[in-house]
C-alpha cells in the first residue's frame, strides 16, 4: 500500500502540474483536472485502507508475516559467476 501511495503521490504531482500548465490547451488542462480528482480519490481510498490496516495491527487483529531473505548472488553454490561457470 505504501508503494502504491508513493506512486500516486508522483502521479498527483505531475498531473497537477499539467492541469496548471499555461502553455497547454484548455482541453488538456481540463482533462488533467478530471484526472487529478480521480487520483486524489484513489489516494484517499488507499490511505483509508492503510489506516484501517494499521489500526488492526496495533489492536492485535493483524500481524506481519516474517519473510526470510534468500539471496542467491553471494552463494557459491547458486551463482555461476561465483562458482566459476560465468
Amino acid at each position: 500500500m505504501i508503494d502504491r501511495l508513493s506512486i500516486l503521490a508522483l502521479k498527483i504531482y505531475h498531473t497537477r502540474e499539467e492541469a496548471r500548465r499555461t502553455s497547454a490547451t484548455a482541453e488538456h488542462r481540463s482533462r488533467n483536472v478530471e484526472r487529478l480528482a480521480l487520483l486524489e480519490q484513489q489516494r484517499e481510498d488507499l490511505a483509508g485502507c492503510l489506516d484501517v490496516f494499521w489500526s488492526e495491527v496495533l489492536g492485535g487483529k493483524r500481524r506481519f508475516k516474517l519473510y526470510r531473505q534468500m539471496k542467491m548472488y553471494n552463494d557459491p553454490e547458486l551463482n555461476p559467476a561465483v562458482y566459476g561457470r560465468g
